[in-house]
């Protein structure tokens, strides 16, 4: 089952880390010997090297260079690069506001035929509805400190959810029960909302199962949250960052906990009597 989200950023960083390391001993460089030849302070090697400070471009040409190893750093700068990308922080990426990366994400959503998606905490945003997203993303934007375009955000994930209804994509979607009974939303916006659950379940393209809140949790943990684009690609959400796994192995596991989360799942009439019931606590 999946450890923590990190682990597959920490492990490709270590891995570029490990690569310069054997580099510099193939060349017979001690780790001061390099850094003079690259002209660094003696610690900046080492911290390369023990992956505490993940190279730039110019830093993996350097230490190719000083190795003797130029034709190795293309490869070597393509690979940090796709470790680095694993791991973004929400500050980054929410830095001109939630609106751009709704709308840099469509692509994918567009291709994507298979959507296997795990909610412990907020309904899965292809399934919001505006109200509702709306006082999540207000929520979201207050915490993190970013600029505020809740509007325009709202209305791109709005956009981007039109693939639910549109193309021959597959939705298999397994939610906490609790996560019908977070405020995260008016109770106007909570009920419609949950309403719309009802309603999209009809969908034949639409699988919604929700886990009680008394299932017994074996094999699988409640984890955090996590969407599977066809067997690719997976983003696991964090309260700091997305980790975006491509790494095969990976993928397979969060599938494989997909498949143990969604057989733990209640669906059709009974996963349609909780929301149900949901909706009645709200009064």
């Amino acid at each position: 089952m999946p450890t923590s989200p990190l682990s597959t950023a920490q492990a490709a960083r270590a891995a570029i880390a490990s690569r310069l390391v054997a580099l510099r001993q193939d060349a017979g460089l001690t780790g001061l010997e390099l850094a003079q030849r690259c002209g660094w302070h003696k610690s900046k090697s080492s911290r390369i090297a023990r992956a505490k400070t993940a190279p730039s471009d110019d830093d993996i040409r350097a230490w190719c260079r000083a190795c003797g190893a130029e034709d190795q750093a293309a490869d070597l700068i393509a690979a940090s690069r796709t470790a680095e990308s694993m791991y973004v922080q929400w500050r980054q990426i929410h830095r001109d506001g939630m609106r751009r990366v709704h709308e840099k994400t469509l692509p994918l959503y567009q291709r994507t035929r298979h959507f296997r998606v795990y909610a412990s905490n907020v309904v899965p945003g292809m399934l919001q509805t505006a109200d509702y997203a709306i006082g999540l993303l207000r929520s979201i934007t207050a915490f993190q400190g970013t600029p505020d375009d809740v509007a325009d955000a709202v209305q791109a994930r709005v956009n981007r959810s039109r693939v639910v209804h549109e193309g021959d994509h597959r939705f298999a979607l397994v939610l906490e029960e609790a996560v019908l009974y977070y405020r995260v939303s008016d109770e106007a916006a909570m009920a419609g909302q949950l309403r719309y659950l009802l309603e999209i379940m009809s969908r034949p393209n639409v699988s919604l199962g929700i886990i009680p809140f008394c299932a017994p949790r074996r094999p699988v943990w409640p984890l955090e949250a996590f969407y599977a684009f066809d067997d690719a690609q997976v983003a696991v959400e964090t309260l700091t960052a997305e980790v975006n796994i491509t790494a095969p192995g990976e993928v397979r596991t969060y599938l494989k906990a997909f498949a143990e989360l969604s057989g733990i799942a209640v669906h059709g009439r009974e996963a349609r009597e909780r929301i149900r019931q949901a909706i009645a606590s709200l009064g």
